[in-house]
Formats: structure tokens, C-alpha cells, sequence
């Protein structure tokens, strides 16, 4: 081995530890945050009294319930993007030896950047069902037939042409960055958003559970984590996404069969 290769092997050992660092930091800080409750005594309380009387948002309410959203699909969504992340850093180096390294920010920031609009679209969403006094005071949908009726959309949606080749693109890096490839930092950030718009497209049904299980109860938004993880990076994820699509039309079906017989 060359000296010139032997030093490309050692930066880019030193990059990919890089990496996991600041990516498992950032993971370990959104759950943290999450853990501490992110600041929601207060808006549960506000959701509670919305029960009675539905009240607006003030600004500070509104700025801490996005970030609470942010930093939870942050917590939930960058763990299985870890693999094409480090495969985008690898790349990246050995394509560029001396600029490639600081590819890796404007990648995972065009990931964060479509999973952050996402997670404006849910604030929104939650403004709207705290305004028609439809969630729980842990932010859960109060109506036993909105939350079947959520669970059978989002099993329905697991088993669509759509969410198989999402999903295939997830679970497929090494082709994903072949077929998309773009130069230079801004190539790098395009690519990091056009995963995420994938990823979306995957995930965004599971991510609407959480209006059932409760946006602030950790058990849920840590299983659905889980599951994202599970499909996305383990074998059969196809088959287990589409096993999970059936259990929940079952569950959904269950719950309306039981609102019938009652």
C-alpha cells in the first residue's frame, strides 16, 4: 500500500469515528431533550384547559412545539439514516480527498431540513386538533374512531407500491447514492433533502400513530422509532412492514368492531 492510500485509509477511519460521534450526540441530545419533557408541563396543561375552551397559541407556545417536533423526528428519524450518512462521508473523501470530509454537514442538514418541514406540517396539525378539542390532554386523539381510523390508514399505506419502493431506496444506499450522485456541498445537501423526501415518503403513515399513542408518551414515539429502525436497516424489512401494515388495519378493524358492539 502507497503511503498516499495508507493516509487516505487513516483519514478516512478518522472521519467515519467523526461522524458517529456528532451523529450519536445529536441523537443522544433529542432524546434527552425528549426525556426531560422538552418544556410540555405547561402545554399540557394548555392542552387540557383546550379541552374546555380551545384557546390560541401564544408565539413562545408555538416556536416550543415545533422545536419539540423537530428534535423528536430528529431523535426518531437519524438513527436509520446513520448507514447512508457515513456511506455519503466515505464517498465524499474518496472522491475529493482534501474537501470531502465537510460534505457530511450539508448532507445530514438536507435529511434534518425535510424531516423539519415535516415536523412543522405536525405542528400544524396539532394546532388544528387542539382548536376542534379532539386530543387528550397527553396529546392522544380523543375519539376511539379517529384513532382506529388512523390505524387502518396508516396499515392500508404499509402495504402500497409507494411505501415498498420508499422503502427499497432506504434500505438501498449503496444504489440510492450511485443513481443520484451530486458534486460538491451544495450536491451534497440536495442529496441529503432527496433521501429525506424518501424517507418521508416511507415513514410519514407511522409517524401519524403518534396522534393515537400520544404525542408526549415516550413508550410510543420510542416503539415507533423501533419499528422505522427494524424496517429500514434489518433483513425483511419488506416483509416486517408489511406484517406491521396488517396488524394495524387488525387493530383498527378491532377497535371499530368493539365502538359497534358497545
Amino acid at each position: 500500500m502507497s503511503e498516499a492510500a495508507g493516509t487516505l485509509d487513516w483519514v478516512l477511519r478518522r472521519d467515519r469515528r467523526v461522524a458517529i460521534a456528532a451523529l450519536a450526540a445529536v441523537v443522544v441530545l433529542a432524546w434527552a431533550y425528549l426525556l426531560l419533557g422538552a418544556g410540555m408541563d405547561m402545554d399540557a396543561a394548555m392542552a387540557g384547559a383546550a379541552m374546555a375552551m380551545p384557546m390560541p397559541w401564544s408565539a413562545g407556545q408555538a416556536v416550543l412545539m415545533a422545536l419539540m417536533w423537530v428534535l423528536m423526528m430528529v431523535a426518531m428519524m437519524l438513527p436509520s439514516a446513520a448507514p447512508v450518512v457515513l456511506l455519503h462521508a466515505t464517498v465524499s473523501r474518496r472522491s475529493d480527498p482534501a474537501r470531502g470530509g465537510g460534505r457530511i454537514l450539508p448532507f445530514a442538514l438536507g435529511y434534518v431540513a425535510v424531516w423539519g418541514a415535516f415536523a412543522l406540517v405536525a405542528t400544524a396539525a396539532q394546532w388544528g386538533l387542539e382548536r376542534a378539542a379532539l386530543l387528550t390532554p397527553g396529546m392522544a386523539l380523543g375519539s376511539a374512531v379517529a384513532a382506529s381510523v388512523v390505524f387502518i390508514g396508516a396499515g392500508i399505506y404499509q402495504l402500497t407500491p409507494l411505501k415498498h419502493a420508499c422503502l427499497e431506496h432506504c434500505r438501498s444506499p449503496v444504489e440510492y447514492l450511485a443513481a443520484h450522485w451530486r458534486p460538491g456541498a451544495r450536491g451534497a445537501f440536495v442529496m441529503g433533502a432527496h433521501h429525506g423526501a424518501y424517507c418521508l415518503g416511507c415513514c410519514w403513515a407511522l409517524m401519524a400513530l403518534l396522534f393515537v399513542g400520544g404525542v408526549m408518551n415516550l413508550a410510543w414515539i420510542a416503539g415507533i422509532a423501533l419499528l422505522v429502525l427494524v424496517e429500514k436497516l434489518l433483513p425483511g424489512g419488506h416483509a416486517v412492514g408489511r406484517v406491521l401494515g396488517l396488524g394495524l388495519i387488525a387493530w383498527g378493524i378491532a377497535g371499530l368492531v368493539g365502538l359497534a358492539i358497545a
